[in-house]
């Protein structure tokens, strides 16, 4: 029978914590080393506890787990980045949580997956130094759908197989990619996508960071984009996202 590790270290990041107990707090990790975990903070509640800032939503951290009856136990965290301006501005904040509950929502305890680690944590570290965080976001959904199987077609008709050409189209989420008008007649679940809207997505799509920063999207091209990707997030994960409405509402008061 293969060895149980009964010790683990990891370098994670907190995606999420419950109360749990009195004084305990189960977190959701991803780590770089196992992927998803949860694991169980003793006494990180209370006032006295040396864990409690190393384990926050959003910090990144190595951590010391033994195996527990059911779940790992935190023995030890020390964190390695805490990204101070992301708890200090509410519009990072706000897409930080949106980044980390996608990751969350789209992922189980299946192990190892350094790619979705290593694009978690280059996520928060733009969103964090960058003063716009749109481009950011923008580029690791498309990267998380590429990572996750659910690269969306947007270069050709996934009925009838046609180029796309310069002009309006519709999107359909069952089918995973853009209609032409022709195929939209037909009666499958669409949305309609301007050639403006369907432009920068492809261009960020295909391009590295560096490329996808060179686009620059007015706002109301901003709103088409953020909408067509909930559309097609909220159809794979068969539910709706809690945080697109609190980005929605911080947006409003700036």
């Amino acid at each position: 029978m293969p060895k149980v590790e009964r010790t683990l270290k990891v370098d994670a990041v907190v995606l999420r914590h419950t109360d749990w107990g009195e004084a305990d707090r189960l977190l959701t990790l991803y780590s770089r080393e196992q992927g998803k975990l949860r694991a169980i903070a003793k006494g990180v509640r209370k006032i006295q506890s040396r864990k409690a800032g190393h384990l926050e939503p959003f910090t990144r951290a190595i951590i010391m787990l033994a195996k527990g009856h059911d779940l790992w136990i935190v023995t030890q965290a020390q964190a390695s980045e805490l990204y101070p301006s992301i708890r200090e501005d509410l519009q990072k904040m706000s897409r930080a949580a949106y980044v980390v509950e996608l990751l969350d929502r789209f992922t189980y305890e299946e192990g190892q997956n350094r790619q979705l680690y290593q694009l978690l944590t280059e996520t928060l570290e733009r969103i964090s130094i960058m003063e716009d965080g749109f481009i950011p976001v923008k580029y690791y959904e498309m990267r998380l759908l590429d990572l996750l199987g659910f690269r969306p077609q947007l270069f050709e008709c996934v009925a009838c197989g046609q180029p796309i050409t310069a002009s309006d189209q519709y999107f359909s989420a069952d089918l995973g990619g853009v209609l032409c008008p022709k195929c939209a007649q037909r009666g499958e679940s669409r949305r309609p996508v301007t050639v403006d809207a369907l432009r920068f997505l492809r261009h960020i799509q295909r391009s590295d960071f560096r490329g996808a920063m060179r686009v620059r999207p007015i706002e109301g091209i901003r709103q088409e984009m953020d909408g067509l990707q909930l559309y097609y997030f909220t159809f794979l994960l068969e539910r709706g996202l809690k945080t697109p409405e609190f980005i929605r509402q911080i947006d409003k008061t700036l």
